[in-house]
C-alpha cells in the first residue's frame, strides 16, 4: 500500500471522527472505536488480529492511566461539591482582588482548574466574580475573560486532568507525569497570563448588562467554608509527591538507592499520590454520610466513567495505527521536513476547532502521533513531554459555539454570542499560539 492511499485513508478516518461528533451527535467513544475498525480493515490489519488489536489498544492505556483519571476526578468533585473551591478563590481574591480583580480570577481559575472541569469551576466560581465585579467596579467582561482563560489554560496542560494525563498515557510517559506536571505548569501559566493581557485590552471596548445590574447583594457566600490549608492540600500534596517521586529516579539518585528513595519513588507514583489526595480530601467533607460516601462519589464515578471510555478508545485507536504501515510511511515522508511539535498542534487544533471537546480532541491526537515520535525527533521521554504540551496548545484552541465550555461562559455572565466569539473565542486563540511559542522556546533548550 502507497502513502497517497494511506494518507486518503487517514484523512478519511479524521473526516468521519469530526463528521459523526458533530453533525450525526455520535458519542466519540463509539465515534474512536468504528475509527479504529475502518482503519484496520482498510489498511488489511489481519482480521482475526484486528479485534486483539483493539482489545489490548484499550486495555494498555486504561491500566496505565484509568485509576489516575478516576481519582484525579473524584477529588475534583469533592473540591467542588464541599466548596474548597471557594476557600481557595477567597484566599486568592483577599490578597489580590481589590486592587487588582481581574488577575485574581486569572489566578483563582489557573488553581482551581487543575482538579476542577474548567466548565464546573466557572458555575462553582461564578457567584464569586459577581461579587468581584460589584466590590470593585471593574469592567465585567475583563473580569469574565480573566477567569474563563485562567480555568481553560490549566485544563489542558497540568494531570490531574484527565486530557493531558490521557495524552501523557498514549505517548508512553505516564510514568513521567512529574515531568509532565513541571513543564504544563509554566506553560499553562504563560497561556493564563496571555489570556489576562486580553481580557485587559478588551475589557473597557465591551460592555455586557452586568455592568450596570450588580450588586454586592448579588453573591451570598456560602456557610461553613474549609480552611485554605485543607482545601489546597489535595491539590498540591499528590503534585510535590509526584514531583519528588521524578527526582527520586533522576540517574544522579539524588536521594539515594534505598530508604528515601523507595519512600519517594513509591509516594511519587501518580495512582499512589492521587490516592493521598483522595485522603486528603475527604477531610473537606462535611460529615461522613450516604450523602457524601456515596452520591458524591457515585457523580464522580460517573464522570470519570466517561473519560475513562473516550480514553480507552483512544487507546484502541492508536493501536491500531501501530499495527499498520501508516506511521512507517508518513514518518519517512516527514525527513528533512522539521515540523516537529507543529504536526501535533495543527491536529489538535484541527479536531479541537471542528468537533468542540479538548478531551477528545487531546485523546485522538495523541494517539495518532504516537508511532511518529521518533520521526518527528520526540522520541525522547522530553521530547513526549513537549509533545503533550503541544497538543494541549491545539487542543485549547479555539473554544467556540461547539464548545461546551463557550455556553458556559455566556450563559453565566450573560454575554451575548457576538461579543464571546470577539472576547472569549478569540483570547482561547491567542493563548494556543501563545503557548505554542512558548513550547517552542522551551525545545531549543530541552531538546
Amino acid at each position: 500500500m502507497d502513502l497517497l492511499t494511506l494518507s486518503i485513508i487517514f484523512i478519511v478516518t479524521i473526516v468521519f471522527i469530526v463528521i459523526s461528533t458533530t453533525r450525526w451527535h455520535l458519542h466519540p467513544f463509539l465515534a474512536l472505536i468504528f475509527a479504529a475498525y475502518g482503519v484496520g480493515i482498510a489498511t488489511g490489519v489481519p482480521l482475526l488480529k484486528l479485534g486483539e488489536t483493539i482489545r489490548v489498544g484499550f486495555g494498555n492505556i486504561l491500566g496505565y492511566i484509568g485509576l489516575v483519571i478516576l481519582f484525579g476526578t473524584l477529588i475534583g468533585t469533592i473540591l467542588e461539591k464541599s466548596h474548597a473551591a471557594i476557600s481557595m478563590a477567597n484566599f486568592i481574591q483577599r490578597r489580590l482582588g481589590e486592587r487588582h480583580p481581574a488577575l485574581a480570577m486569572t489566578l483563582i481559575g489557573y488553581i482551581v482548574s487543575i482538579p476542577v472541569f474548567c466548565d464546573s469551576a466557572f458555575v462553582i466560581l461564578s457567584s464569586l466574580r459577581k461579587s468581584l465585579i460589584s466590590k470593585t467596579g471593574a469592567s465585567a467582561v475583563a473580569v469574565t475573560i480573566a477567569l474563563s482563560t485562567g480555568l481553560y489554560a490549566s485544563h489542558t496542560f497540568v494531570p490531574p486532568t484527565p486530557g493531558p494525563i490521557a495524552a501523557a498515557a498514549n505517548l508512553g510517559i505516564s510514568d513521567n507525569l512529574g515531568m509532565v506536571i513541571v513543564v504544563g505548569l509554566l506553560v499553562s501559566l504563560c497561556a493564563a497570563l496571555a489570556g489576562y493581557s486580553w481580557s485587559r485590552y478588551i475589557g473597557d471596548r465591551y460592555k455586557t448588562d452586568e455592568d450596570l445590574q450588580l450588586s454586592v447583594t448579588d453573591y451570598e457566600e456560602p456557610a461553613n467554608l474549609p480552611s485554605t490549608g485543607k482545601a489546597f492540600a489535595p491539590i498540591f500534596v499528590p503534585i510535590l509527591l509526584i514531583a519528588l517521586g521524578s527526582v527520586a529516579n533522576f540517574p544522579s539518585h539524588p536521594f539515594g538507592q534505598e530508604g528515601l528513595f523507595t519512600l519517594f519513588a513509591f509516594l511519587g507514583k501518580p495512582i499512589n499520590a492521587l490516592i493521598i489526595g483522595f485522603f486528603l480530601a475527604m477531610r473537606l467533607m462535611p460529615a461522613l454520610n450516604k450523602e457524601t460516601l456515596n452520591d458524591w462519589m457515585s457523580d464522580g464515578l460517573q464522570s470519570a466513567g466517561l473519560i475513562i471510555m473516550i480514553t480507552g478508545a483512544g487507546g484502541a485507536f492508536g493501536q491500531v495505527l501501530k499495527a499498520t504501515p501508516m506511521a512507517e510511511l508518513i514518518g519517512g515522508s516527514l525527513d528533512g521536513m522539521n515540523i516537529s511539535l507543529l504536526l501535533p498542534f495543527i491536529l489538535a487544533a484541527a479536531l479541537k476547532t471542528a468537533q468542540g471537546s479538548s478531551t477528545v480532541a487531546m485523546v485522538t491526537t495523541s494517539a495518532i502521533i504516537a508511532p511518529l515520535l521518533g520521526d518527528l525527533g520526540l522520541a525522547s521521554d522530553m521530547g513526549a513531554v513537549l509533545a503533550v504540551m503541544a497538543v494541549g496548545a491545539g487542543a485549547m484552541t479555539i473554544s467556540h459555539a461547539n464548545d461546551s465550555y463557550f455556553w458556559v461562559v455566556t450563559q453565566f455572565s450573560g454575554m451575548d454570542v457576538a461579543t464571546a466569539y470577539r472576547t472569549h473565542t478569540v483570547a482561547t486563540l491567542i493563548q494556543g499560539f501563545v503557548a505554542l511559542a512558548v513550547i517552542l522556546i522551551l525545545s531549543l533548550f530541552l531538546l
